[in-house]
């Protein structure tokens, strides 16, 4: 009753990266399909789903089996596993995917380098295809290519059902809020009638509030700028970086959530400084 991709970029600075998107007409289906481990790879389990795939298919990958040994340490002792469709990655980007011959029409996946997809309850073959090739064709990080995918499969039909959910995730080593953990993107459009644009229009706010490091562009507070800083932030005083200033410039990066773009030297990142115009210019 899904469609997903998993994937990896094991290029990505300035760590690798496993993910998966997905989405269907399902109530939440972000808290059942995928499960993601940075430097141990990805797993999608969906169908009639049988949510131990997920952290078994982790713990199996963690002790050295690939992603066709993975899958086959799940499906094999599991007597339900006709009604099963999961995707896994390993950690050297090694694909492999699965559909039980009782999952319903139309069930199937593919894989590519560095990637699975799969789905079941589909418009058509032309779902996976469709994630395929926009995949393919995708340029920058891993979830914003996933995104393209997932959407690339909603107009080609999706789930042939409906929609109602959608969910991105993304790990990396220390991607996550402040470094603390893993979670680069953990993002889930629960029960919404149009999902993947709301999904898209979610991770536009997280690359505003969670940016990567090389999104990050510092301006030099000159003149000009501290002038038109203290009339978006009705702050009075002269053209100078001074107390009251940078009280004003905190509160609003509070305010906002966007501390990861913060600096406590004479410069502005060019994100706050956007996102200010919009809302007070």
């Amino acid at each position: 009753m899904t469609f997903s991709i998993v994937a990896c970029d094991l290029e990505a600075q300035p760590e690798p990266e496993w993910g998966i998107a997905v989405a269907s007409k399902f109530l939440a289906v972000g808290s059942t399909v995928g499960y993601a481990r940075a430097g141990v790879g990805a797993v999608a389990t969906q169908a009639l789903a049988n949510v131990a795939y997920g952290p078994r298919g982790l713990e199996l990958l963690e002790s050295g089996g690939d992603a066709t040994e993975t899958i086959t340490g799940l499906t094999g002792p599991d007597e339900g596993r006709a009604d099963r469709q999961v995707g896994v990655v390993d950690a050297a980007g090694t694909a492999a995917t699965f559909t039980g011959e009782d999952c319903y029409e139309w069930a199937g996946g593919l894989t590519g380098d560095g990637f699975c997809c799969q789905g079941n309850i589909l418009a058509g073959e032309a779902v996976i295809t469709s994630m395929r090739d926009a995949f393919r064709k995708a340029t920058g990080e891993l979830a914003a290519r996933l995104l393209a995918a997932l959407d690339a499969g909603d107009e080609a039909g999706g789930d042939r059902r409906g929609r109602q959910s959608a969910a991105l995730l993304v790990v990396r080593a220390q991607g996550g809020y402040g470094g603390g953990n893993d979670l680069a993107v953990d993002l889930r459009v629960d029960d919404h009638p149009d999902p993947v644009p709301e999904l898209q229009r979610i991770f536009g706010l997280h690359r505003l509030l969670m940016p990567r490091p090389e999104d990050l562009e510092f301006v030099d507070l000159d003149e000009r700028l501290i002038g038109e800083l203290r009339v978006l932030l009705g702050i009075p005083g002269d053209r100078s970086v001074d107390d009251s200033l940078k009280a004003a410039l905190l509160e609003f990066v509070g305010t906002e959530n966007l501390e990861e773009r913060w600096t406590e030297d004479s410069r502005i990142e060019r994100g706050i400084l956007d996102h200010l115009r919009r809302l007070r210019g």
